[in-house]
């Protein structure tokens, strides 16, 4: 069954606490040369039928419900 995926990032002007707080426990776990951490979401959403018309849906509800398009970017893709 073809899913759809939706992965909504903060913009890289916004300020991501969780990513740092990531950043800041790393090292503390022996993991070194990781410069960055952004944590984000995805949404995965398992479909019939991958047409154009369910993915011009998806994108909209993506733009409209799934992130907030002031802080957050988004990218829907098919998976197979």
């Amino acid at each position: 069954m073809p899913r759809v995926v939706v992965d909504v990032m903060p913009k890289p002007e916004i300020l991501d606490p969780q990513g740092k707080a990531v950043l800041g426990a790393l090292p503390r776990l022996g993991l070194t040369g990781i410069s960055d951490v952004r944590q984000g979401k995805r949404f995965e959403l398992e479909v019939a039928e991958v047409t154009d018309e369910l993915l011009a849906e998806i994108e909209k509800i993506a733009d409209t419900f799934l992130a907030n398009t002031v802080i957050e970017n988004y990218v829907v893709r098919v998976e197979q």
